[in-house]
């Protein structure tokens, strides 16, 4: 059974870095598109970036633009997000997920993505 699991969360201040982690089990998702989302207390979860299968396109949340990295490694079947800057705002669960069915194209729509992790909890305050 294929599964995505998120680690590298935790508590830091404003302006500090945190890098997470997905790693793949149960099948290749090398060519797959591969997605970070997150869920805030209250709110609907929401696309924070992307990466095409074999990373040659990348996509972003406005919010996120020139703060947060996506990147992959497919000889280890992981998936990483670099979160620099950090702000109170991005506090949430955040959550890795493929879309099988997407290799090239990207996409930031939650329905389609058919594989997701349990999330790893990024909480940003002073």
């Amino acid at each position: 059974q294929a599964q995505l699991v998120e680690s590298g969360g935790g508590l830091v201040q404003p302006g500090d870095s945190l890098r997470l982690s997905c790693a793949a089990s149960g099948r290749t998702f090398s060519s797959s598109t591969m997605g970070w989302f997150r869920q805030a207390p209250g709110k609907e979860r929401e696309f924070v970036a992307g990466i095409s299968g074999f990373g040659c396109r990348t996509a972003y949340a406005d919010s996120v633009k020139g703060r947060f990295t996506i990147s992959r490694d497919n000889a280890k079947n992981t998936v990483h997000l670099q979160m620099n800057s950090l702000k109170p705002d991005d506090t949430g669960v955040y959550y890795c997920a493929a879309a099988s069915n997407y290799r090239a194209l990207l996409t930031s729509r939650n329905d389609d993505y058919d594989y997701w992790g349990q999330g790893t909890q990024v909480t940003v305050s002073s």
